[in-house]
């Protein structure tokens, strides 16, 4: 499944939400060295009861809106 979402990092909480098609992942990692990319991922797995290895960045690597891909 692809999802789209918008990254905002920096935050004080990390929370996913969904709004509309998309979901808003807010994390506390900043936007350096991949860490907001690599957070973003662990807690979309978390909120997709999978494993952080069965969701991969498609597109937006270096932007706030991505494309994710969930294996189930």
């Amino acid at each position: 499944m692809k999802i789209r979402v918008r990254v905002r990092p920096n935050s004080r909480t990390e929370e996913v939400r969904g709004e509309g098609s998309a979901f808003v992942v807010r994390v506390k990692e900043p936007p350096r060295d991949g860490r907001a990319n690599q957070a973003t991922v662990k807690l979309l797995a978390k909120h997709f009861n999978v494993s952080a290895s069965q969701v991969t960045i498609r597109s937006g690597l270096r932007s706030r809106d991505k494309v994710f891909e969930i294996l189930t």
